[in-house]
């Protein structure tokens, strides 16, 4: 038995006439008569009642009927579902974004993915440091990063997406708050709010780093896991503090940003596991690069 007798026999049996579905079948009326009878044959029940002017249905011929069609129905749906599989449709995805990504990107790139991936199930986790989702893709607690690019790791996929300058945060009654742009030497003594260097924030170093460059002494008063909670004690007057220019998608009462008169900058990348290759995730990472 094969599908091709289950198909035989459906259009026979929906036509009540072999010469119609063999028509329907496109193929000669002889070879339809002979596949059918090998059907009955194969199962050992008479399907089909002949007589020289119709086809009718016995007892077991409506029994099977009803199998017939919701077998070839799921085979027709498993072929289908993996077409859109193989197309990346279809699937489950979970991204990561660090601060600033989930302020300026999640958004936009949330609307995009819903209209040009309606079958592919997003999840989205926001406010993740880089190492954390490191960790997070290596155990496939997520699928995709957003994130500023750390230390090379060959089990990863890492591609450039853009270059954020960095700007400075202050509450919006400090004495920089009125300059059209602030140096690093303007922050010798301030009090600076930073990301966690517990864990291994990737802005911890950098800003850090600058501070070193001028051969100033910092002045860490916080440490923070979110940029969001960086930026609200901003505004609560306990900082200043230094982040990619995205978090400026970010309002809040109480901060003013300023571009930093250094040209650094940081990256802002998309990773993945290097061992992952399924198409969804592939047009996943095609939409991300073309927004961005």
């Amino acid at each position: 038995m094969d599908l091709r007798q289950l198909r035989y026999f459906v259009a026979v049996a929906e036509e009540r006439h072999f010469g119609r579905a063999a028509d329907r079948l496109h193929m000669a009326q002889p070879a339809l008569s002979q596949a059918v009878r090998r059907l009955e044959a194969d199962l050992g029940v008479e399907l089909l009642h002949r007589t020289t002017r119709r086809v009718e249905l016995s007892d077991a011929g409506r029994s099977y009927l009803a199998r017939a069609r919701t077998i070839l129905a799921d085979v027709d749906d498993a072929a289908h579902e993996a077409r859109r599989v193989a197309s990346g449709s279809v699937g489950h995805l979970s991204i990561g974004c660090v601060g600033s990504a989930t302020y300026s990107l999640l958004p936009p790139l949330s609307r995009h993915l819903a209209a040009e991936l309606p079958g592919v199930d997003f999840a989205f986790r926001g406010e993740m440091l880089a190492p954390d989702q490191v960790e997070a893709l290596r155990a496939g607690a997520i699928d995709v990063a957003l994130l500023r690019p750390t230390a090379a790791d060959p089990s990863l996929t890492v591609a450039p997406l853009r270059r954020d300058r960095l700007v400075v945060a202050v509450p919006a009654d400090h004495r920089l708050a009125d300059r059209r742009q602030v140096r690093v030497a303007d922050l010798r003594q301030a009090d600076l709010i930073v990301h966690s260097a517990d864990r291994r924030s990737v802005m911890y170093d950098i800003v850090l780093g600058l501070f070193r460059d001028a051969d100033i002494d910092v002045h860490v008063r916080h440490e923070v896991g979110e940029t969001s909670t960086l930026i609200t004690l901003v505004a609560g007057g306990l900082g200043v503090a230094i982040v990619p220019e995205p978090v400026t998608a970010l309002p809040l009462d109480g901060v003013a940003y300023r571009p930093l008169a250094s040209p650094a900058t940081v990256d802002l990348a998309v990773a993945h596991r290097a061992d992952r290759t399924e198409p969804h995730l592939a047009r996943t990472i095609e939409v991300i690069r073309r927004i961005v």
